[in-house]
């Protein structure tokens, strides 16, 4: 017997030699086609190579500053926001967030437009009405599901959705609206800029997910990077809403003189609590890309939704750095035909614009001939009466 096998067994591995070979000679050759080693291979590799496609997709790119018109602006400023947005289709607001004036705008065409969600930076917005309204404290925690429970900073810093539906919810449609208003939304930011339109705040709420879809991705409001601009500019410097205003020439520049729209009735500490969830943000949460150097600390919120009136995707990051000298307010805005943009792209084109500009020792300079007392024009705000 164990002359009969042995022979077999020979045979049989010298086959399977064989049919090794013959398969890697054939796979060697041009124009052969190799044999999938199994059916359950092919749909795998087919999934393979469409998440490669899906990644590799892009927007084609654009020059945002074409038509721009650059008299009157920090060029030094203008030139690190400009390399930092790259050809993407957006535009980027700076301004000084102690005087209202803008420093650089580029692609003023997209950045005067009437507005687009704002998906979640409204929840800056949902935030400093439910600490105003005392509806939650900056470590209030809420039970959202059996295995999460956020306090304010957390949510703040990883955008959670659900979280902020909850203070909306509470809120209410009046109450959200109210401090939209307040701080901004819905009017001209600016002061006499020529093609300037604003944004839209909701009549009432939308009819699929109510108050909590208005408040988490902001839903039914439009907003522009410059209504955007002016609420930045309202936390940053501690509750004063600045017009927006655009120098266009050296000597406008020169007799710039600061002009109040109206200071907000906000509580200090309520002012102060939203900073520390924008500073998580960078430090740990949705807008890491934005952090260059813990020395010279960034705060912002991100924002990625579709904006279905514009047909874009749109990535969205609104910010201020803490430094002593040259504070300035950062926002940037990506509209994109494919999900190739979002919260922390923006983040990350906000975050090349500061460390260019630090590496310039922009903040570092001494800040001169600073403006007197800021004109106060509107004393009461009509809009935004209870």
């Amino acid at each position: 017997m164990k002359r009969f096998f042995l022979p077999l067994a020979v045979a049989g591995l010298l086959a399977g030699a064989q049919f090794a070979v013959a398969q890697a000679v054939a796979q060697a050759q041009p124009g052969s086609k190799a044999q999938p080693a199994s059916k359950k291979s092919a749909p795998s590799t087919a999934r393979k190579t469409a998440a490669r496609k899906t990644v590799l997709r892009k927007s084609p790119p654009v020059d945002p500053t074409e038509g721009d018109n650059v008299d009157g602006e920090d060029l030094v400023v203008r030139r690190a926001a400009v390399a930092a947005l790259g050809t993407t289709r957006g535009s980027v607001v700076v301004a000084d967030p102690n005087t209202g004036r803008i420093l650089t705008m580029v692609n003023q065409k997209l950045g005067l437009q009437a507005g687009f969600t704002p998906c979640s930076t409204i929840k800056l917005v949902t935030s400093l009405a439910a600490l105003n309204e005392h509806v939650v404290e900056r470590d209030t925690v809420i039970h959202l599901s059996r295995y999460t429970s956020l306090d304010l900073t957390t949510a703040i810093a990883h955008s959670n959705n659900p979280y902020f539906a909850t203070l909306g919810n509470r809120l209410g449609f009046e109450r959200v609206i109210h401090y939209a208003q307040l701080l901004g939304l819905g009017e001209k930011a600016g002061l006499d800029i020529p093609g300037e339109q604003p944004g839209s705040v909701p009549a009432e709420p939308p009819k699929g997910g109510g108050v909590g879809m208005m408040t988490s991705f902001g839903e039914g409001f439009l907003v522009t990077p410059l209504e955007l601009a002016g609420l930045l500019t309202s936390i940053a410097n501690g509750g004063t809403l600045y017009y927006l205003q655009y120098p266009r020439s050296p000597e406008e520049v020169d007799h710039f003189t600061p002009k109040v729209k109206r200071p907000l009735d906000l509580a200090p500490e309520g002012l102060a609590d939203i900073k520390v969830g924008m500073r998580g943000a960078v430090d740990f949460g949705t807008a890491r890309r934005a952090g260059y150097d813990a020395s010279e600390p960034i705060l912002g919120k991100t924002g990625t939704c579709t904006d279905f009136s514009s047909s874009s995707h749109m990535g969205w990051f609104g910010s201020f750095n803490d430094v002593g000298n040259h504070q300035l307010v950062v926002v940037v805005m990506l509209a994109a035909v494919n999900k190739s943009v979002n919260g922390g792209v923006a983040a990350g084109v906000a975050g090349a614009i500061y460390k260019n500009l630090s590496d310039q020792r922009y903040f570092a300079m001494d800040v001169s001939d600073k403006p007197a007392l800021p004109q106060m024009l509107v004393s009461t705000p009509a809009c935004c009466a209870r």
